[in-house]
């Protein structure tokens, strides 16, 4: 697992950045298997970012930006992800124990047999997400807009639903 500088990170960030805004010396950040334990991420603009199996315990990924990234088999255990925008990213299989995703936009988001025990998603945008098979034991969803969401076979036990957002479409 490659561990990254704060220096080498932040390069990887600016030419990550330019390769979404497709400018000349761009290159698409690829941190698959990385190793960025407590990573101070806050606001890291990672739009289709490779994280794969990346190991983000107890990374700052506060109001980040990364729609689209692959985070497939990521460690994310003890994630601060409040605010944070993973419209239509990969989740699936990670492992997101105790994160906290307050206010985070899940909207369309794959986290199918992802292991969500004990997270915080709070007034999360999970509208349209597939949360098939994941684990959501005592997992706060309070407020949460599960509008049109995907959790057949996930695990709602303990899990906090008081105010959340369901329609027709949600599946269960």
């Amino acid at each position: 697992m490659k561990t990254y500088s704060r220096d080498e990170l932040e390069e990887i960030l600016r030419l990550h950045e330019l390769w979404v805004n497709r400018k000349k010396g761009g290159k698409r950040a690829d941190l698959i298997g990385a190793n960025l334990t407590g990573a101070y991420l806050r606001g890291a603009y990672l739009r289709g970012a490779k994280l794969t199996g990346a190991n983000l315990r107890w990374a700052n990924l506060t109001d980040a930006f990364l729609p689209g990234a692959n985070l497939t088999g990521a460690d994310l255990i003890d994630a601060s992800m409040t605010s944070a925008n993973l419209f239509c990213a990969s989740l699936v299989g990670a492992t997101l124990r105790r994160a906290n995703l307050t206010d985070a936009n899940l909207r369309w988001a794959n986290l199918t047999d992802a292991d969500l025990t004990g997270a915080d998603l709070s007034n999360a945008n999970l509208r349209g997400a597939y949360l098939d098979g994941a684990e959501l034991f005592g997992a706060d969803l309070f407020g949460a807009d599960l509008r049109s969401a995907d959790l057949r076979s996930a695990d709602l036990s303990d899990a906090n639903l008081t105010d959340a957002l369901l329609d027709e479409r949600t599946k269960f």
